[in-house]
């Protein structure tokens, strides 16, 4: 029971955030990462910075390829 409340109430570091990110481009996010990220970004500018120069870079090369 403990590890599944740690598990649960585990804040996310910047580390852990901006890998998530990326695995996001890749593959679906379970719900669990997906509410993790989405409180981690209310608080970190420099993550919520990093999600976006992402989501521009993705939207770019779909550009570029058309």
């Amino acid at each position: 029971m403990d590890a599944l409340f740690h598990k649960l109430t585990h804040v996310l570091s910047c580390k852990e955030a901006s890998r998530l990110l990326s695995q996001g481009q890749d593959r679906a996010l379970t719900a669990g990462e997906r509410v993790k990220l989405w409180l981690h970004l209310r608080i970190c500018i420099a993550c919520t910075r990093f999600s976006q120069q992402l989501a521009f870079m993705r939207q770019a090369l779909a550009n570029y390829r058309s």
